[in-house]
């Protein structure tokens, strides 16, 4: 644009220079009516163009790289928003938002359709296969450089590879069954350190790395499961132990209640005041005899006191 403003003020005076004005003409006021419009207009355009080649807008969450006839200006990147630059510079928009790079097995999932997951050998020799997510944005900084070195097309050669890598050589570290089980986390937070060093060296900020699923080889996966089965058949035997014990006891203090209660009763029996406890109980059980709806009446042996014939010992 600044070019073409250029072209267009000298225009406007080559213009002012071969369409001359003579006062004896007699359509004088038109050809002057006509130059100074043409004067005002071109100029005008020409200052518009030159004003909008000197400004230049970068988007919210973005900056700005500037190249001055194919030379990157490393150290000068715009910030967001209204800047004032050379007019011959040619700017170049890189985001620095949060980025998300996933490597899936799922086909829907990831930068690349299919099963894109990550394949690493472990400590004990077993392949497994690794789910990724890496959140990751470019230092606003070091913009200039990642895009002198590197280019626009920085994640495909910086983030998947050297993600891949950093896995890889993690994960030979450990065996399968703790990367899938107790050192998981200490495994991701390793990955995550090992990352960080490499993006860094390449102006990218590394926010964090999720392992999203762990696929397991299916001997390992059956052998785990099986042991989680086991176990938890162990727990449940227990506690049926420790119940039966619980029940066991209890039924031998109620055992020995009922023997003490037994004890008790036996002895209250014995004498005078047994016997005429058992008379009075015999009368009543006979009332209530009397007085239920069933018909039948069972009478036992007693004698002239009403004491039931019953054999104590």
């Amino acid at each position: 644009m600044f070019i073409f403003g250029i072209i267009i003020i000298v225009a406007v005076f080559i213009f002012r220079g071969s369409f001359k004005v003579i006062p004896e003409d007699r359509h004088f006021q038109d050809k002057l009516k006509v130059r100074q419009f043409a004067t005002f207009g071109g100029f005008a355009l020409a200052a518009i163009l030159v004003i909008a080649s000197l400004i230049r807008i970068v988007p919210a969450g973005n900056v700005g790289v500037q190249v001055l006839f194919g030379k990157v200006l490393t150290g000068s990147t715009l910030s967001e928003g209204l800047n004032v630059v050379n007019p011959f510079i040619d700017l170049e928009i890189m985001t620095v938002r949060t980025q998300a790079y996933t490597m899936s097995i799922a086909a829907e999932e990831g930068q690349r359709y299919g099963d894109d997951a990550i394949l690493s050998l472990t400590k004990d020799g077993l392949e497994i296969a690794m789910d990724l997510t890496v959140w990751f944005h470019l230092d606003n900084i070091e913009a200039g450089v990642v895009f002198q070195k590197i280019g626009k097309d920085y994640v495909q050669k910086i983030v998947r590879p050297a993600a891949r890598t950093a896995i890889r050589n993690t994960t030979v570290k450990y065996n399968a069954v703790e990367i899938y089980s107790e050192k998981r986390e200490e495994v991701q937070d390793e990955i995550n350190i090992s990352l960080a060093v490499d993006f860094e060296e390449r102006g990218i900020i590394l926010e964090k790395v999720l392992l999203r699923n762990i696929k397991l080889p299916a001997k390992v996966k059956n052998a785990i499961e099986a042991k989680l089965e086991a176990e938890q058949d162990a727990q449940k035997m227990e506690f049926v132990l420790l119940k039966e014990t619980k029940e066991a006891d209890r039924k031998e203090i109620e055992a020995g209640g009922i023997a003490k209660a037994q004890r008790i009763i036996a002895k209250s029996l014995i004498g005078e005041r047994g016997r005429a406890y058992l008379s009075w109980k015999y009368l009543e059980n006979l009332k209530g005899l009397y007085q239920s709806p069933n018909n039948t009446i069972v009478i036992a042996p007693y004698d002239k006191s009403f004491v039931p014939l019953l054999q104590m010992r």
